[in-house]
């Protein structure tokens, strides 16, 4: 009899201490990863610099994502964006990936504006792919949720001008 108190009462204190911590869990919500909800399952970089760096070391494109935590418009496109295998995959296994919520000390990474969200390429040769737009001519490197087709469009010219260096 007292060995199934005993063994009962450890059951409820492991039932306890095991919820209290999946409560604690859900509390602090998912650890933030560089990532920032963009993807992942993607390898991400932590700067511009270390983006430039592995861009040569890797000979793949870099692709830059410039957002903001706060903007509707930014958190609309890392949603379809996040949720589209292609582009997924893509960025998984074709290009060094930087999403920043900060400018860079680049200048040729903001040609017509700092605005966001702006995406932008930098092939293997440290050249900013100022050819490589969007369809919007007062912001030419930003896109909208329904630009997806053409971010996979410039996505492989991306690819297609880094095959040629």
């Amino acid at each position: 009899m007292l060995f199934h108190t005993a063994l009962a009462l450890c059951l409820v204190l492991i039932t306890v201490s095991s919820n209290l911590a999946i409560a604690n869990k859900k509390e602090r919500g998912p650890p933030q990863t560089l990532s920032r909800g963009w993807g992942d399952d993607v390898t991400w970089v932590q700067t511009y610099e270390e983006g430039l760096f592995h861009i040569q070391k890797n000979n793949k494109p870099l692709m830059v994502i410039h957002h903001l935590e706060d903007c509707q418009y930014c958190q609309a496109l890392k949603k379809v964006f996040a949720q589209n295998k292609e582009i997924q995959g893509m960025a998984q296994n074709n290009f060094i990936m930087l999403n920043l919520v900060h400018e860079t000390t680049d200048k040729n990474l903001s040609p017509d504006g700092q605005y966001v969200p702006r995406i932008m390429f930098v092939d293997p040769s440290l050249t900013v792919r100022a050819d490589i737009t969007e369809r919007y001519s007062n912001r030419l490197y930003t896109y909208e949720p329904q630009d997806l087709l053409l971010l996979i469009e410039n996505m492989k010219k991306a690819l297609k001008i880094q095959s040629e260096l």
